[in-house]
Protein backbone atom coordinates (compact mmCIF):
# COMPACT_ATOMS: atom_id res chain seq x y z
CA UNK A 1 0.00 0.00 0.00
CA UNK A 2 0.79 3.58 -0.84
CA UNK A 3 0.11 7.06 -0.31
CA UNK A 4 0.61 9.34 2.83
CA UNK A 5 1.64 8.40 6.10
CA UNK A 6 -0.32 10.10 9.41
CA UNK A 7 1.49 10.20 12.47
CA UNK A 8 0.33 12.76 14.46
CA UNK A 9 -0.87 10.77 17.71
CA UNK A 10 -4.01 12.93 18.59
CA UNK A 11 -4.94 12.75 14.55
CA UNK A 12 -4.41 8.49 14.81
CA UNK A 13 -6.58 8.49 18.03
CA UNK A 14 -9.04 10.53 16.72
CA UNK A 15 -9.16 8.60 13.94
CA UNK A 16 -9.28 4.98 16.03
CA UNK A 17 -11.91 6.46 18.12
CA UNK A 18 -14.35 7.14 15.57
CA UNK A 19 -13.93 3.61 13.73
CA UNK A 20 -14.75 2.65 17.73
CA UNK A 21 -17.83 4.46 17.53
CA UNK A 22 -18.91 2.80 14.32
CA UNK A 23 -17.84 -0.60 15.00
CA UNK A 24 -16.16 -0.17 11.93
CA UNK A 25 -14.61 -3.11 9.79
CA UNK A 26 -11.18 -4.41 10.63
CA UNK A 27 -8.57 -6.82 9.03
CA UNK A 28 -5.83 -8.43 11.07
CA UNK A 29 -3.36 -9.44 8.93
CA UNK A 30 0.07 -11.45 9.17
CA UNK A 31 2.32 -13.03 6.49
CA UNK A 32 0.05 -16.24 6.71
CA UNK A 33 -3.23 -15.61 7.70
CA UNK A 34 -5.97 -12.96 8.24
CA UNK A 35 -8.73 -12.06 10.27
CA UNK A 36 -11.86 -10.14 10.11
CA UNK A 37 -12.94 -8.22 13.07
CA UNK A 38 -14.03 -4.64 14.59
CA UNK A 39 -13.02 -2.19 16.39
CA UNK A 40 -14.94 -1.88 20.24
CA UNK A 41 -12.85 0.68 22.13
CA UNK A 42 -10.20 2.81 22.41
CA UNK A 43 -8.55 2.43 26.19
CA UNK A 44 -5.16 4.60 26.27
CA UNK A 45 -2.82 3.23 24.14
CA UNK A 46 -4.22 -0.55 23.33
CA UNK A 47 -7.70 -0.97 21.18
CA UNK A 48 -10.54 -3.75 22.19
CA UNK A 49 -11.74 -5.20 18.57
CA UNK A 50 -13.68 -8.35 18.65
CA UNK A 51 -12.58 -11.38 19.07
CA UNK A 52 -13.77 -13.36 16.43
CA UNK A 53 -11.54 -16.46 16.54
CA UNK A 54 -10.70 -18.68 19.54
CA UNK A 55 -8.15 -18.07 21.78
CA UNK A 56 -5.57 -20.38 20.75
CA UNK A 57 -6.10 -19.21 16.88
CA UNK A 58 -5.76 -15.42 18.33
CA UNK A 59 -2.82 -17.04 20.14
CA UNK A 60 -1.04 -18.77 17.23
CA UNK A 61 -2.00 -16.85 14.30
CA UNK A 62 -1.76 -12.96 15.55
CA UNK A 63 1.46 -13.28 17.92
CA UNK A 64 3.54 -12.31 14.93
CA UNK A 65 5.99 -9.50 14.40
CA UNK A 66 4.66 -8.01 11.25
CA UNK A 67 1.21 -7.54 12.33
CA UNK A 68 -1.17 -5.44 10.58
CA UNK A 69 -4.56 -3.75 10.64
CA UNK A 70 -5.86 -2.49 7.63
CA UNK A 71 -9.65 -0.96 7.57
CA UNK A 72 -11.50 1.56 5.35
CA UNK A 73 -11.63 5.66 6.32
CA UNK A 74 -13.64 8.46 4.03
CA UNK A 75 -12.62 7.82 0.66
CA UNK A 76 -9.33 5.63 1.23
CA UNK A 77 -8.12 2.15 2.71
CA UNK A 78 -6.09 3.12 6.36
CA UNK A 79 -3.14 0.30 6.87
CA UNK A 80 -0.48 0.20 10.18
CA UNK A 81 1.92 -2.06 12.16
CA UNK A 82 0.58 -3.20 15.21
CA UNK A 83 0.76 -5.85 18.07
CA UNK A 84 -1.62 -8.17 20.42
CA UNK A 85 -1.48 -7.31 23.91
CA UNK A 86 -4.03 -9.73 25.32
CA UNK A 87 -7.24 -10.68 25.65
CA UNK A 88 -10.09 -8.67 27.41
CA UNK A 89 -13.75 -7.77 27.63
CA UNK A 90 -15.89 -4.84 26.53
CA UNK A 91 -19.81 -4.57 27.11
CA UNK A 92 -20.19 -7.92 27.78
CA UNK A 93 -17.60 -9.40 24.64
CA UNK A 94 -14.37 -11.38 24.50
CA UNK A 95 -12.10 -8.67 23.19
CA UNK A 96 -8.50 -8.58 21.83
CA UNK A 97 -6.09 -5.66 23.00
CA UNK A 98 -4.06 -4.76 19.92
CA UNK A 99 -1.31 -1.89 20.56
CA UNK A 100 -2.50 1.78 19.13
CA UNK A 101 -0.31 2.41 16.17
CA UNK A 102 2.21 4.76 16.39
CA UNK A 103 1.39 5.61 12.54
CA UNK A 104 -1.07 5.28 9.71
CA UNK A 105 0.08 5.18 5.96
CA UNK A 106 -3.26 5.76 3.86
CA UNK A 107 -3.74 4.27 0.49
CA UNK A 108 -3.02 6.76 -2.35
CA UNK A 109 -5.63 9.00 -3.10
CA UNK A 110 -5.18 8.81 -7.22
CA UNK A 111 -6.45 5.66 -7.75
CA UNK A 112 -9.51 4.43 -5.55
CA UNK A 113 -9.71 0.45 -5.45
CA UNK A 114 -12.80 -0.02 -7.88
CA UNK A 115 -15.39 -2.84 -7.42
CA UNK A 116 -16.32 -3.76 -10.80
CA UNK A 117 -18.27 -7.01 -9.86
CA UNK A 118 -21.20 -5.31 -9.03
CA UNK A 119 -24.36 -7.57 -10.16
CA UNK A 120 -27.44 -5.20 -11.92
CA UNK A 121 -27.21 -2.40 -10.04
CA UNK A 122 -30.18 -0.03 -11.77
CA UNK A 123 -28.96 3.04 -12.26
CA UNK A 124 -30.74 6.62 -13.05
CA UNK A 125 -29.32 9.88 -14.19
CA UNK A 126 -30.43 13.28 -15.88
CA UNK A 127 -28.01 15.20 -18.39
CA UNK A 128 -26.61 18.68 -18.19
CA UNK A 129 -29.73 19.41 -20.36
CA UNK A 130 -31.83 17.41 -17.57
CA UNK A 131 -33.04 14.30 -20.27
CA UNK A 132 -34.23 11.16 -17.43
CA UNK A 133 -32.33 8.30 -18.48
CA UNK A 134 -31.71 5.22 -17.30
CA UNK A 135 -28.64 2.93 -17.10
CA UNK A 136 -26.61 0.24 -15.27
CA UNK A 137 -23.78 0.49 -12.89
CA UNK A 138 -20.49 -0.87 -13.96
CA UNK A 139 -17.84 -1.01 -11.24
CA UNK A 140 -17.91 1.98 -8.45
CA UNK A 141 -15.44 3.40 -5.80
CA UNK A 142 -15.67 5.57 -3.15
CA UNK A 143 -15.28 8.56 -5.54
CA UNK A 144 -17.18 7.78 -8.37
CA UNK A 145 -18.61 5.10 -11.16
CA UNK A 146 -19.02 4.31 -14.16
CA UNK A 147 -22.05 3.84 -15.86
CA UNK A 148 -23.55 1.97 -18.79
CA UNK A 149 -26.50 4.22 -20.30
CA UNK A 150 -29.45 2.07 -21.87
CA UNK A 151 -29.36 4.28 -24.94
CA UNK A 152 -26.65 6.22 -27.01
CA UNK A 153 -25.69 9.61 -26.27
CA UNK A 154 -26.51 12.15 -29.06
CA UNK A 155 -22.99 14.00 -30.51
CA UNK A 156 -22.09 16.53 -27.69
CA UNK A 157 -24.89 15.72 -25.69
CA UNK A 158 -22.41 14.42 -22.88
CA UNK A 159 -19.23 16.59 -22.60
CA UNK A 160 -16.22 15.66 -19.82
CA UNK A 161 -16.51 17.99 -16.91
CA UNK A 162 -20.10 18.94 -16.89
CA UNK A 163 -22.16 18.43 -14.03
CA UNK A 164 -25.36 15.87 -14.06
CA UNK A 165 -26.95 14.02 -11.22
CA UNK A 166 -27.12 10.18 -10.53
CA UNK A 167 -28.94 7.76 -8.64
CA UNK A 168 -27.24 4.61 -8.02
CA UNK A 169 -29.15 1.51 -5.64
CA UNK A 170 -26.15 0.16 -4.70
CA UNK A 171 -27.76 -2.43 -1.77
CA UNK A 172 -30.81 -2.24 0.11
CA UNK A 173 -29.07 0.01 2.52
CA UNK A 174 -27.25 2.03 -0.02
CA UNK A 175 -28.33 4.72 -2.34
CA UNK A 176 -26.43 6.99 -3.51
CA UNK A 177 -28.37 10.37 -4.58
CA UNK A 178 -25.95 12.75 -6.16
CA UNK A 179 -24.50 15.67 -8.27
CA UNK A 180 -21.44 14.20 -10.17
CA UNK A 181 -19.27 15.43 -12.60
CA UNK A 182 -18.71 13.47 -15.97
CA UNK A 183 -15.35 12.32 -16.69
CA UNK A 184 -15.02 10.51 -19.57
CA UNK A 185 -17.47 9.41 -22.31
CA UNK A 186 -16.73 5.81 -24.53
CA UNK A 187 -20.07 5.00 -26.55
CA UNK A 188 -22.54 4.54 -24.57
CA UNK A 189 -20.64 4.19 -21.41
CA UNK A 190 -19.42 7.05 -19.38
CA UNK A 191 -17.50 7.69 -15.65
CA UNK A 192 -18.24 10.09 -13.18
CA UNK A 193 -16.84 11.51 -10.05
CA UNK A 194 -19.10 12.64 -6.61
CA UNK A 195 -19.09 15.98 -6.67
CA UNK A 196 -19.23 17.31 -3.84
CA UNK A 197 -17.47 14.11 -1.80
CA UNK A 198 -20.65 12.18 -0.42
CA UNK A 199 -21.51 12.96 3.12
CA UNK A 200 -20.74 11.10 5.97
CA UNK A 201 -24.22 9.19 6.45
CA UNK A 202 -23.35 7.30 3.00
CA UNK A 203 -19.55 7.59 2.25
CA UNK A 204 -18.45 5.52 5.36
CA UNK A 205 -21.34 2.44 4.80
CA UNK A 206 -19.95 2.66 0.96
CA UNK A 207 -16.61 2.55 2.23
CA UNK A 208 -17.09 0.22 3.76
CA UNK A 209 -18.75 -2.23 1.08
CA UNK A 210 -16.26 -1.45 -1.11
CA UNK A 211 -13.29 -2.09 1.44
CA UNK A 212 -15.77 -5.68 2.06
CA UNK A 213 -15.40 -6.51 -1.96
CA UNK A 214 -11.84 -5.68 -2.09
CA UNK A 215 -11.17 -8.26 0.59
CA UNK A 216 -13.13 -10.43 -0.70
CA UNK A 217 -11.00 -10.87 -3.80
CA UNK A 218 -8.12 -11.15 -1.80
CA UNK A 219 -9.06 -13.71 -0.59
CA UNK A 220 -10.22 -15.32 -3.18
CA UNK A 221 -6.59 -14.95 -4.71
CA UNK A 222 -4.99 -15.48 -1.33
CA UNK A 223 -6.62 -19.25 -1.53
CA UNK A 224 -5.40 -20.84 -4.94
CA UNK A 225 -3.38 -23.46 -4.95
CA UNK A 226 -0.11 -23.01 -4.27
CA UNK A 227 1.86 -24.82 -7.32
CA UNK A 228 5.62 -25.01 -5.88
CA UNK A 229 7.19 -27.15 -8.72
CA UNK A 230 7.80 -25.49 -11.60
CA UNK A 231 7.20 -28.15 -14.41
CA UNK A 232 9.68 -29.77 -16.85
CA UNK A 233 8.79 -29.93 -21.14
CA UNK A 234 7.92 -33.64 -19.79
CA UNK A 235 5.58 -32.64 -17.40
CA UNK A 236 7.51 -33.75 -14.48
CA UNK A 237 8.36 -31.48 -11.03
CA UNK A 238 12.29 -29.90 -11.91
CA UNK A 239 14.10 -32.00 -9.47
CA UNK A 240 15.65 -28.72 -8.46
CA UNK A 241 12.69 -26.95 -7.24
CA UNK A 242 11.73 -27.34 -3.66
CA UNK A 243 8.40 -29.64 -3.42
CA UNK A 244 6.63 -31.20 -1.04
CA UNK A 245 5.67 -31.58 2.75
CA UNK A 246 8.28 -33.46 4.90
CA UNK A 247 7.24 -34.86 8.61
CA UNK A 248 10.09 -35.56 11.01
CA UNK A 249 8.29 -38.03 13.43
CA UNK A 250 8.00 -41.18 14.54
CA UNK A 251 4.55 -41.13 15.05
CA UNK A 252 2.67 -42.60 11.88
CA UNK A 253 -0.99 -42.07 13.30
CA UNK A 254 -0.10 -38.36 13.06
CA UNK A 255 1.49 -38.71 9.29
CA UNK A 256 -2.18 -40.14 8.28
CA UNK A 257 -4.04 -37.06 9.78
CA UNK A 258 -1.66 -34.89 7.87
CA UNK A 259 -2.08 -36.88 4.77
CA UNK A 260 -5.95 -36.52 4.90
CA UNK A 261 -5.63 -32.72 6.02
CA UNK A 262 -2.38 -30.82 3.70
CA UNK A 263 -2.00 -34.11 0.87
CA UNK A 264 -4.57 -31.30 -1.48
CA UNK A 265 -1.20 -28.90 -0.95
CA UNK A 266 1.32 -30.41 -1.48
CA UNK A 267 2.65 -34.68 -1.11
CA UNK A 268 3.88 -35.63 2.22
CA UNK A 269 6.26 -37.52 3.50
CA UNK A 270 7.58 -38.78 6.82
CA UNK A 271 10.76 -39.41 7.93
CA UNK A 272 11.89 -41.09 11.54
CA UNK A 273 13.60 -37.80 13.69
CA UNK A 274 17.35 -38.68 13.17
CA UNK A 275 19.92 -36.80 11.93
CA UNK A 276 20.81 -39.39 8.62
CA UNK A 277 17.34 -39.36 7.75
CA UNK A 278 16.47 -35.64 7.88
CA UNK A 279 19.71 -35.13 6.12
CA UNK A 280 18.81 -37.89 3.05
CA UNK A 281 15.18 -36.08 2.63
CA UNK A 282 16.28 -32.88 3.21
CA UNK A 283 18.29 -33.74 -0.39
CA UNK A 284 15.29 -33.58 -1.70
CA UNK A 285 14.61 -30.25 -1.35
CA UNK A 286 11.30 -30.33 0.71
CA UNK A 287 9.16 -26.98 0.64
CA UNK A 288 8.37 -27.32 4.39
CA UNK A 289 9.52 -28.94 7.14
CA UNK A 290 6.96 -29.66 9.57
CA UNK A 291 9.03 -30.97 12.78
CA UNK A 292 7.20 -32.87 15.22
CA UNK A 293 8.03 -32.12 19.14
CA UNK A 294 6.33 -34.49 21.11
CA UNK A 295 7.43 -33.36 24.47
CA UNK A 296 9.52 -30.28 26.05
CA UNK A 297 11.23 -32.43 28.30
CA UNK A 298 15.42 -31.67 28.16
CA UNK A 299 16.22 -34.22 26.47
CA UNK A 300 13.65 -33.70 23.68
CA UNK A 301 15.64 -30.32 23.36
CA UNK A 302 19.05 -31.29 23.19
CA UNK A 303 18.18 -33.48 20.32
CA UNK A 304 15.97 -31.08 18.87
CA UNK A 305 18.31 -28.10 18.86
CA UNK A 306 21.04 -30.10 16.35
CA UNK A 307 18.51 -30.88 13.77
CA UNK A 308 16.61 -28.02 13.32
CA UNK A 309 20.04 -25.93 12.74
CA UNK A 310 20.68 -28.13 9.63
CA UNK A 311 16.90 -26.36 8.77
CA UNK A 312 17.55 -22.86 9.75
CA UNK A 313 17.93 -20.14 6.56
CA UNK A 314 17.67 -23.27 4.11
CA UNK A 315 14.10 -23.82 4.26
CA UNK A 316 11.01 -23.15 6.32
CA UNK A 317 10.20 -25.38 8.86
CA UNK A 318 7.17 -25.35 11.50
CA UNK A 319 7.26 -26.73 15.23
CA UNK A 320 4.40 -29.05 15.57
CA UNK A 321 3.94 -29.51 19.62
CA UNK A 322 1.41 -32.26 20.37
CA UNK A 323 0.01 -32.67 23.78
CA UNK A 324 1.54 -29.61 25.36
CA UNK A 325 0.98 -26.08 26.33
CA UNK A 326 1.58 -23.45 23.69
CA UNK A 327 3.16 -20.70 25.26
CA UNK A 328 6.79 -22.80 25.99
CA UNK A 329 6.25 -24.38 22.76
CA UNK A 330 6.05 -20.52 21.31
CA UNK A 331 9.49 -19.46 23.23
CA UNK A 332 11.15 -22.71 21.89
CA UNK A 333 10.57 -21.62 18.25
CA UNK A 334 11.36 -18.50 18.79
CA UNK A 335 14.54 -19.46 20.54
CA UNK A 336 15.13 -21.76 17.19
CA UNK A 337 13.95 -18.82 14.39
CA UNK A 338 10.95 -21.28 13.59
CA UNK A 339 8.96 -20.18 11.05
CA UNK A 340 5.72 -20.66 13.32
CA UNK A 341 5.37 -23.19 16.18
CA UNK A 342 2.08 -24.31 16.85
CA UNK A 343 0.09 -26.76 19.13
CA UNK A 344 -1.93 -29.19 16.97
CA UNK A 345 -5.22 -29.90 17.50
CA UNK A 346 -7.69 -32.00 15.06
CA UNK A 347 -10.71 -29.81 16.12
CA UNK A 348 -8.89 -27.04 14.53
CA UNK A 349 -7.63 -28.61 11.33
CA UNK A 350 -9.04 -25.60 9.08
CA UNK A 351 -6.88 -23.21 11.17
CA UNK A 352 -3.71 -25.21 10.32
CA UNK A 353 -4.73 -26.17 7.05
CA UNK A 354 -4.83 -22.34 6.43
CA UNK A 355 -1.40 -21.80 8.04
CA UNK A 356 0.51 -23.97 5.96
CA UNK A 357 -0.65 -22.68 2.83
CA UNK A 358 -0.01 -19.18 3.74
CA UNK A 359 3.46 -20.24 4.86
CA UNK A 360 4.11 -21.93 1.25
CA UNK A 361 2.19 -18.66 -0.20
CA UNK A 362 4.61 -16.35 1.21
CA UNK A 363 7.68 -18.55 1.18
CA UNK A 364 7.52 -19.12 -2.94
CA UNK A 365 5.34 -16.46 -4.01
CA UNK A 366 6.73 -13.73 -2.49
CA UNK A 367 5.35 -10.88 -0.45
CA UNK A 368 2.35 -11.27 2.37
CA UNK A 369 -1.08 -12.69 2.23
CA UNK A 370 -2.04 -10.38 -0.71
CA UNK A 371 -2.16 -7.19 0.16
CA UNK A 372 -1.52 -5.06 -3.21
CA UNK A 373 -4.73 -3.66 -4.79
CA UNK A 374 -5.45 -4.06 -8.39
CA UNK A 375 -4.29 -0.94 -10.03
CA UNK A 376 -7.34 1.02 -11.71
CA UNK A 377 -7.63 4.12 -13.48
CA UNK A 378 -8.83 6.97 -10.84
CA UNK A 379 -13.06 7.37 -11.43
Amino acid sequence: MTGNLIRNSETIAEIIKRACERRELLILVTPFLRFESSFLKLDGSEIHVAATMGREDATYGLRSAELKMRFPHSISFLEAPTALKGFGMFDGRRTLRVALPEFLQEEDHRGSYRVDHVGRVPVTFSTPKYDLITGTLVDISTTGARIYSTRDFAEGELQPGEDMAATIQLTDLIRINTMVKLRHVHGRTFGVEYRPQLEDRLLHPLSRWVFEKREEDLERISRRGVEIAAPSESGRPVAATPSGLLLVSGDASLEATLQNLLGGLQPLRRVAPTMSALKEAFSQKPALVLYHVPSLGLDERRRLKPMVETLQGRVPFLLLGTGMEGGPLLELGSELKATVSIVFNPERATFFQRLVQGVLRRTYEGGESPMVPVETEPS
